[in-house]
């Protein structure tokens, strides 16, 4: 039989970091990040990234590995990430997957070979240049007539995302969808069981407006300060929402409470689109989280352990 992974995902705010703790610690497992802005060192409080005693608790991987403002893609992610559960399932321990990247996610488990297509700056400049003077909409859809399905998946504010995937496109003459597809594995190494997190709506947007004023009293301003005079606009550490929008704060351009709040927002709307990818997904088993931690940790465990 096939070794086992678990994965822990789901929007912000509904706890998926405590869950996978606790899951570890059951299991005798260990955590595999999928998170994209939580593996960049520095960025601790806007990414909401596990203090010391939750690292302590269980054992982390794909946390704090990159530099701000150094590149990184999911194909290096895929390749790290990949290494650190062959390691765990060697070690006969159990690798729990936890994060609501879904980028991440789907291609751990679909276990996507990504294609290798350089890197040409010469040419993300000048998208760049295009997106400064017209705004990211002329290249989204420039995008969307190009790989209408990728823009389902990247949002108009990613830019970074938007460059890439039209690059892709015009080196590999094939579109980034299209060369995922191609790249899946017919037959998978590992059987993945996927657990999505879910609550109403109003709950995790309650969720979300606290812990964004608990980043605050914890430092965000002073982090968020540091981490924006490291990185540039194509960098995805620069496009973590609460340093772009705390960014304008520091440009002059809006007052504190007006970033305050747009990072709120813009969570928020991060979250509903995290909802929308889960729900759609037909390979996620949804589980309704309340209010009973030990009772969501033993549903985990029943699922995770019965298929």
């Amino acid at each position: 039989m096939k070794k086992k992974v678990l994965v822990i995902t789901g929007p912000t705010g509904t706890g998926k970091t405590k869950l996978g703790i606790e899951l570890a610690k059951r299991l005798d497992g260990e955590i595999v990040s999928a998170d994209s802005m939580q593996i960049y060192k520095e960025m601790d409080i806007g990414t909401a990234k596990p203090d010391n005693e939750e690292l302590s608790a269980a054992v982390h991987h794909m946390i704090d590995i990159v530099e701000v403002g150094e590149s990184f893609s999911v194909a290096d992610y895929v390749e790290k990430a990949r290494k650190c559960i062959d390691d765990i399932i060697s070690r006969g321990k159990v690798p729990i997957v936890v994060g609501g990247t879904g980028l991440y996610i789907n291609s751990i488990v679909e276990e996507i070979n990504y294609f290798d297509t350089n890197p040409s700056e010469e040419y993300r400049n000048k998208l760049l240049e295009i997106a400064k003077a017209k705004g990211n909409e002329v290249l989204y859809n420039d995008l969307k007539q190009k790989d209408p399905k990728a823009c389902e998946r990247i949002h108009i504010n990613d830019l970074k995302r938007i460059i890439r995937a039209l690059e892709v496109y015009e080196f590999s003459n094939n579109s980034i969808t299209k060369q995922q597809e191609m790249s899946k594995m017919p037959d998978k190494k590992y059987d993945y069981v996927v657990i999505g997190l879910t609550t109403d709506r109003e709950t995790i947007y309650d969720r979300i407006n606290r812990r964004v004023d608990k980043m605050f009293e914890e430092g965000l301003l002073e982090e968020a300060s540091k981490i924006i005079k490291k990185a540039d606009a194509l960098h995805t550490s620069y496009q973590a929402i609460g340093y772009k929008e705390l960014k304008k704060y520091f440009d002059g351009e809006i007052p504190l409470e007006e970033a305050k709040d747009k990072i709120k927002q813009e969570t928020r709307h991060y979250a509903k689109r995290q909802l929308t990818w889960f729900r759609r997904n037909q390979d996620i088993v949804l589980l309704d989280i309340k209010d009973d931690f030990n009772d969501n940790v033993n549903k985990v465990l029943r699922i995770f352990l019965e298929l």
